[in-house]
């Protein structure tokens, strides 16, 4: 199984900023659902509750909460992340979409980055990615820079796999 992280971040590491993300990009936002849909998601509690349509239609959602109650409409529930992967075993292989404390725990489990890289920093951010450790990455692709039309930011699309 290949596990997968993808993310969208600033020059500074910032993915979140006041329950949101950091970055709003069109194209960011269409990659991330061609590359997922047909997977298992996996993210924590507050990464699905800021979710603006509740469960990604045409996904596998596995939230992880530590609360043995809460329930969503459309979504599965696992106490940790070994729980979580446990559950995609022998299916689609999985991808971890946030928040910043599941992608720390997911990093040294993932295979695969794929990672919309932002030339930008968010001085108001409160959400950081774990440095990703170029020792033990692979760049196996990298898009031309390319400039969002609606907010001016600056982005390219890098995959990254574990060597």
């Amino acid at each position: 199984m290949s596990i997968n992280i993808i993310v969208a971040a600033g020059r500074d590491g910032a993915i979140g900023r006041g329950g949101d993300l950091a970055f709003h990009i069109s194209a960011d936002l269409r990659r991330f659902k061609a590359l997922t849909t047909g997977h298992p998601v996996i993210m924590g509690r507050r990464t699905f509750e800021s979710l603006p349509g509740g469960a990604l239609p045409g996904r596998r959602n596995i939230v992880l909460t530590r609360s043995a109650s809460w329930s969503a409409p459309g979504v599965e529930t696992a106490p940790t992340l070994a729980a979580a992967l446990a559950l995609t075993e022998g299916g689609a292989d999985p991808y971890i979409i946030g928040g910043g404390t599941v992608y720390a725990e997911a990093m040294p489990l993932a295979t695969r980055i794929e990672l919309t890289e932002i030339d930008a920093d968010t001085p108001d951010a409160d959400t950081w990615l774990t440095p990703i450790d170029p020792a033990a990455w692979h760049t196996a692709d990298t898009s031309p820079w390319q400039t969002d039309p609606r907010t001016a930011l600056r982005y390219r699309f890098i995959t990254l796999t574990r060597l």
